[in-house]
């Protein structure tokens, strides 16, 4: 008899979240755009159920507002709250960060140096979508050692709402090579032990990431 093999599947809504997902983040879908279930349901060939499903789980992490029988729209988030947003990254990752440093490995390093070379490849092909989640990926690399399970659960929900605009900020901005360089720099002090400096960029990098974001942001609105 034929040794069975492990397949992961996936449900339909498991499919159409992480292709609507993609979408936000991408910026496809923008920010207060309207989502129909029955569009939806038709771009997709498929019911309206799996549909409903899918926005219910997008609002639970932020990044739709569901409505019943009406359909959903692409969270828009304040100037406020986008800032709180980025301050709460902030606390948390440089908490993770100070505490994960000593307790780094030759393996996370390797990892990091793997992500970063994704990332640059990504950018340099014009992939700008899979720029955030590898860019998400490395800071959570970055934090790992800490063992900090419930924090880094938190900075996973934020993360995800952070990076819309961190998409955003890397396309429009034209930012690829100042992260590239903070990002070399952070992975080479974790590496050294440094971890005041260490602390200190990321402090700055995610600082000045928040204000062109706003910046930029401010801009597109008032056009």
């Amino acid at each position: 008899m034929a040794q069975k093999r492990a397949v992961v599947r996936q449900s339909l809504p498991d499919v159409i979240v992480a292709d609507l997902r993609n979408r936000i983040l991408s910026g496809d879908l923008a920010e207060g755009e309207l989502i129909r279930q029955e569009l939806l349901a038709e771009e997709y060939d498929v019911s309206r159920m799996p549909v409903r499903e899918a926005l219910k789980r997008l609002d639970s992490e932020g990044l739709v507002v569901f409505t019943n029988n009406k359909g959903a729209t692409v969270t828009k988030h304040s100037l406020d709250e986008i800032a709180e947003i980025f301050d709460v990254r902030k606390l948390l990752e440089i908490n993770l960060f100070k505490r994960a440093i000593p307790l780094m490995t030759e393996h996370h390093f390797t990892q990091c140096d793997a992500l970063l070379e994704e990332m640059e490849a990504s950018y340099a092909a014009g992939n700008v979508a899979d720029w955030g989640p590898l860019n998400a990926q490395f800071h959570g690399v970055l934090y790992e050692a800490a063992h900090q399970k419930l924090t880094m659960q938190l900075l996973e929900r934020v993360s995800l709402q952070a990076n819309r605009y961190v998409s955003m900020h890397i396309d429009q901005l034209r930012k690829a090579d100042n992260a590239e360089h903070d990002h070399r720099g952070l992975l080479e002090f974790a590496r050294k032990g440094d971890i005041t400096a260490a602390a200190d960029l990321l402090s700055s990098h995610l600082e000045n990431t928040k204000v062109q974001i706003l910046e930029l942001i401010t801009s597109t609105r008032a056009q």
